[in-house]
């Protein structure tokens, strides 16, 4: 069953935020997640609009989602983001993944 981090972050330093986008990428993608959604507008309709930027991405199942967290890669980036943003992260399970993904 596919995995779904949500992640809703502020960003405090955008310079040291863009090394830090650029290190997540990486690690993203060598764990073979990719992003559905990555900033952009959000309009409300309920209830309050997340602050700062709402990223979701999918992976092919909750470990795999919870391995690239936890694996070195993503620390070193997490170790980035560090000052540079606050952030509230969570993974969810969801539908299977198309066939062939």
């Amino acid at each position: 069953m596919a995995a779904y981090v949500i992640y809703q972050g502020e960003v405090l330093d955008p310079q040291r935020y863009e090394v830090y986008k650029l290190k997540a990428a990486e690690s993203i993608e060598t764990a073979g997640g990719r992003y559905l959604v990555r900033g952009g507008e959000v309009e409300v309709l309920e209830g309050d609009a997340p602050a700062g930027r709402t990223v979701v991405v999918e992976f092919p199942d909750r470990e795999t989602a919870t391995g690239w967290y936890r694996g070195q890669m993503y620390t070193e980036a997490r170790k980035l983001r560090e000052g540079a943003a606050t952030a509230r992260m969570y993974v969810v399970e969801g539908l299977a993944p198309p066939p062939g993904r």
